[in-house]
């Protein structure tokens, strides 16, 4: 058996077609989503990151704002940029690229964001929000893989699914979407005791751990879906993901790929989120 490909490029593509409709009926009324994104240091791989998500918003007709700064930016500098785009009503959506420069506290600059314009879905009253179902932004990693789950048809209700994730930004909130769609879920790390135990019971898998093979061919119950979020280099330099693509694909009913999965998705959700925040101003 080989598993069948759940093609982010292609979900992607139909997404921001419906995306770019939307953005039509809203400057109809007056009104252009506009994202800031704002860039402070040289990281070579948020350069890259930064252009693509600046690249999409014109695809689909948005306005966007790229803002660099260098290293030395100061945090209260930060502070107050973010304080005058909240203000700015030509702007629906910031989101301040992370990693940030080490004296630059990232949990100050996300709560610094307005929770109306929080697009990334970083900010704690947006967790809060979901949380006990009122309207908020889900993260756009976790949202794009629900909507790649979604595309395929696959009805959660009543299955395992296992998280494998190393940080709060992709793992709870994955977890949190997951319940939500009354699926029993665990969340595990690359360090879990008997992760394979864990994971060979799961209905779906979402790796996101940053590390190449954490999930192999004998860690997958067949048929299960597995969901790669993982972004590394292999010896090649190749990009790939946390999963044993080659071997996993004999035993999973669904796979991912990486490039061409998550990683679209996840550029694709932030635009959704941006359109939305245009449209609940405008009502």
């Amino acid at each position: 058996m080989s598993a069948q490909l759940i093609d982010g490029n292609a979900l992607s593509r139909q997404l921001r077609t419906e995306l770019s409709q939307r953005v039509s009926a809203l400057k109809v009324r007056g009104v252009t989503p506009g994202l800031a994104v704002i860039l402070v240091g040289d990281d070579p791989a948020s350069q890259v990151y930064v252009r693509n998500k600046v690249k999409a918003c014109e695809d689909i007709g948005m306005h966007s704002v790229l803002e660099r700064y260098a290293a030395s930016y100061t945090e209260a500098a930060l502070l107050q940029r973010i304080a005058a785009l909240n203000q700015d009503p030509s702007i629906h959506g910031i989101l301040v690229q992370l990693p940030l420069p080490p004296h630059i506290d990232a949990h100050k600059v996300i709560e610094a964001i307005s929770p109306a314009k929080d697009v990334d879905g970083f900010h704690v009253a947006s967790a809060g929000a979901l949380m006990v179902g009122q309207p908020g932004f889900w993260p756009c990693t976790p949202h794009g893989c629900m909507k790649m789950l979604e595309h395929i048809g696959y009805d959660l209700r009543g299955k395992h699914a296992t998280v494998i994730g190393r940080s709060n930004i992709v793992g709870k909130p994955m977890a949190l979407m997951l319940l939500h769609k009354d699926a029993t879920v665990t969340i595990c790390h690359s360090r879990t005791a008997n992760l394979k135990a864990l994971t060979l019971q799961a209905d779906v898998i979402v790796a996101a751990v940053g590390k190449r093979n954490v999930l192999t061919a004998d860690m997958v119950k067949p048929g299960a879906v597995v969901i790669d979020v993982g972004m590394n280099r292999n010896e090649a330099g190749k990009l790939c993901g946390d999963v044993d693509f080659e071997g996993v694909k004999q035993v999973a009913g669904w796979i991912t790929p990486v490039p061409g999965g998550v990683g679209p998705m996840t550029i694709t959700m932030l635009l959704v989120n941006t359109v939305e925040s245009a449209e609940r101003v405008t009502g």
